[in-house]
């Protein structure tokens, strides 16, 4: 199993929820959260005076997949969310040990 984390545009979320619903992912966790990468936030002008945004508005999308399925699913997002401009985002997969279904008891891939 491999659990996958994406941090990706807020205006791309719809877009990269289609391609997961279309691959067959039934399942998925969104949190709104702020950061930078290599851009280091951004300058805005505001009546006249500069102000420097260091934290920018990302989403980020937490996926639990069976092991077939990540590399799917880490294309889909890919697709889904690149703009082709910086800041588009960063998927990290990661090794998932074990899961556990709360409400049946059911125990590894059978609680995805």
């Amino acid at each position: 199993m491999k659990y996958i984390v994406a941090i990706i545009q807020p205006s791309r979320l719809a877009a990269v929820h289609e391609a997961l619903v279309a691959i067959g992912i039934e399942g998925l966790t969104t949190s709104e959260v702020q950061g930078y990468g290599r851009q280091k936030g951004k300058t805005e002008v505001y009546r006249g005076t500069e102000y420097t945004v260091n934290f920018l508005p990302k989403v980020k999308i937490e996926i639990a997949v069976d092991g077939g399925m990540a590399e799917k699913a880490c294309e889909a997002i890919r697709s889904a969310a690149e703009s082709g401009k910086i800041g588009d985002g960063k998927i990290f997969v990661l090794d998932l040990e074990s899961a556990l279904r709360i409400r049946t008891g059911e125990i590894g891939a059978a609680a995805l």
